[in-house]
């Protein structure tokens, strides 16, 4: 199958908005990508896994999410049959493997109020929590309680994203939408 260069172009994109999520792509300058935004500091020695086993899993995870999210891209992006999906719809079929496969759930989080999906408001208090630091421009919020580990990071709405998530518009000023991550935590 041949691809044209605006299919090469999605799939860069959408191997870019991925990296940029999982941390794997450090974020450029706002000059030159408007999908640019900040991102923690990840050079710390104390992100690096404590383990053989921490290191394996960590990498199984990874190996999951790209093979998944490769898998996705193909089929909603390159059938010519049917048209594109939203690539954050996509990847809920990801979500859905890794919390069949690793146990992890993923799901979005709506930050702005203004985002098209109501499904994915904040469900319970550790989901509020999130959305407020984020709304306060924080870059993630997390919590360790009854043997779970929940993360809730910042994803950065540019203009350009604006026409699908958020439809009913006024403006095209950015938004901040955020993804959270829940993972069991190995009893001691």
């Amino acid at each position: 199958m041949k691809m044209s260069s605006n299919d090469i172009r999605a799939t860069v994109v959408a191997a870019g908005m991925l990296g940029l999520c999982l941390g794997l792509i450090p974020a450029v300058p706002e000059a030159r990508s408007s999908y640019a935004e900040e991102t923690p500091d990840t050079s710390g020695a104390d992100l690096a896994p404590s383990t053989l086993n921490e290191a394996r899993g960590r990498a199984r995870l990874l190996h999951e999410v790209l093979r998944g999210s490769l898998q996705v891209m193909h089929r909603d992006f390159f059938d010519e049959e049917n048209p594109p999906a939203i690539p954050s719809a996509s990847l809920e079929d990801v979500f859905a493997e890794l919390q069949r496969s690793h146990q992890v759930r993923v799901k979005w989080l709506t930050v702005e109020t203004d985002v098209l999906n109501v499904d994915h408001k904040p469900q319970d208090a550790f989901e509020t929590a999130a959305v407020r630091a984020l709304k306060e421009g924080k870059t993630d919020y997390e919590s360790s309680e009854n043997g779970e580990y929940r993360f809730a990071g910042r994803i950065h709405l540019a203009s350009q994203c604006l026409k699908c998530h958020v439809k009913s518009r006024t403006s095209t000023e950015a938004r901040t939408a955020g993804v959270v991550i829940s993972m069991p935590l190995q009893k001691p």
